[in-house]
């Protein structure tokens, strides 16, 4: 478990999934993450079932620290050893938990365990670019942005860019 001031991080239990399912019917999120597909429980837990066998990923919960409740949910994937990189995503579950710092402070929990445990050198993540807060909270993390994939996504009768973000171990160390 890594802990913070006002979330924690702990791997995902099969009591987490009947949330995870739920969030992905959120409207909200799911345009933020350009996510068009509706998974059944089925899907999401035979997902998980995969997830906890791969070794190149690392799932958790997002929990509050004064009460437990899980609000979100984060993933350090695509796990490169030899070239000491990985990918990196991140979903609060409800809006109501939107803007108030958490999704920010696990993301550094995240990049704690990512440098410090796994010993990786870059964490990478994609963002839309009609996802202003989400870049923000990156951005306040440490993230730098890299490029840019123009029009990528189609969603809503609009195009957005997607945005390719990324922290470096000398970036973490640097700002701690």
């Amino acid at each position: 478990m890594t802990k913070g001031n006002n979330v924690y991080l702990r791997p995902i239990e099969d009591k987490d999934i009947e949330g995870i399912f739920n969030s992905l019917h959120e409207e909200e999120g799911l345009y933020m993450t350009g996510t068009r597909k509706v998974f059944t429980m089925e899907e999401v837990r035979n997902a998980y079932e995969r997830f906890n066998k791969d070794s190149t990923r690392h799932d958790f919960a997002i929990c509050l620290v004064e009460d437990d409740q899980m609000i979100g949910d984060l993933a350090v994937n695509d796990i490169d050893l030899d070239n000491r990189k990985a990918m990196f995503r991140i979903a609060i579950h409800n809006k109501d938990n939107y803007g108030k710092g958490y999704g920010t402070e696990a993301v550094m929990l995240a990049q704690k365990f990512t440098f410090e445990e796994l010993r990786l050198n870059r964490l990478e993540l994609q963002v839309y670019s009609h996802n202003p807060r989400g870049i923000r909270s990156y951005e306040k993390a440490g993230f730098k942005r890299e490029g840019v994939l123009r029009q990528s996504l189609f969603m809503r009768n609009q195009y957005s860019d997607e945005i390719i973000m990324s922290i470096l171990y000398d970036d973490y160390v640097g700002r701690n």
